[in-house]
């Protein structure tokens, strides 16, 4: 009985310990614009919610995303929110990673050809470049026109900024818009759907979160 007793005490410690809003783990294969900005996100969690809604990012190579993002919920999966983000740039098995994770179960958050598309949206409309490098001077261009300061693909506080010259719900919805779009025209491959991001659902989510409580 006093076993028993001592069993059930744990439980309901570690269920009090455990971040009801949700735990996500997020791996990126970037140090530097996904890291800070996902960074970022996780600083933007009011302070009231900071035990309640947990993230937690860490980078490795993009051919160990998965697996990195699959031993960082091993030990208990029940609790966690798996996400790998990434772009395709120039990556040749984009599509492929993609279908594994969602095969097994994990969120993706991609971004076709680069993270600097989802970023645009923040200013009001995608970049229509479909090259890596000449979206992101296209993005560079939005941005100081909307800062009046250079982007930096190493800014840590990329994420207020986009914020603070930028409106979030906005990015949000001509992102989905576009995402649905491009579905509706027939695109069935991450690699087709371009430009385009799936990173306006973790964000979405998250925001949501915060507002609910």
């Amino acid at each position: 009985m006093a076993h028993e007793r001592k069993r059930k005490l744990r439980d309901q410690i570690s269920q009090k310990r455990e971040p009801y809003l949700g735990y996500y783990h997020i791996v990126t294969d970037t140090e530097e614009t996904e890291y800070n900005y996902l960074i970022g996100l996780n600083r933007s969690i009011p302070e009231n919610l900071k035990d309640h809604l947990v993230i937690k990012v860490r980078t490795t190579e993009t051919k160990s995303l998965i697996d990195e993002v699959q031993k960082a919920i091993s030990y208990s999966a029940q609790y966690r929110e798996p996400w790998i983000v990434f772009d395709r740039d120039r990556i040749p098995d984009f599509d492929t990673i993609i279908a594994r994770a969602v095969k097994n179960n994990i969120n993706v958050g991609w971004s076709n050809p680069c993270i600097e598309t989802w970023f645009s949206a923040y200013f009001g409309k995608m970049s229509s470049n479909e090259d890596s490098k000449l979206c992101c001077k296209d993005f560079e261009r939005r941005y100081l026109k909307a800062t009046k300061q250079a982007y930096q693909k190493s800014d840590k506080d990329i994420y207020k900024k986009l914020n603070q010259y930028g409106n979030e719900e906005n990015a949000i919805r001509i992102a989905k818009q576009r995402f649905i779009a491009l579905q509706k025209d027939g695109c069935c491959t991450p690699s087709q759907m371009c430009p385009a991001t799936t990173l306006f659902f973790l964000v979405e989510e998250i925001k949501s979160k915060c507002r609910a409580k």
